[in-house]
């Protein structure tokens, strides 16, 4: 039976985040798609989801905040 490699709680995972700074977790074993940039990892999948719940605080896109932040 194949597991599905983004629900592995015992695989190596990362965080991406792409130009609009929105966090994905995403298997360390598998290329890192373009648009996106590893900002931390490998570590457990319970490490990578406390690593968003620090920094992923606001979860609009990043061209949303400069527009609102604009007014």
């Amino acid at each position: 039976m194949t597991t599905n490699p983004f629900e592995n709680a015992d695989a190596e995972y990362l965080v991406l985040v792409n130009h609009e700074n929105q966090h994905s977790l995403w298997p360390a074993d598998i290329e890192v798609p373009d648009g996106w940039t590893a900002v931390h990892g490998a570590a457990s999948r319970q490490a990578c989801l406390d690593y968003v719940d620090t920094y992923w605080t606001d979860m609009r896109p990043a061209s949303l905040i400069a527009e609102t932040a604009a007014g």
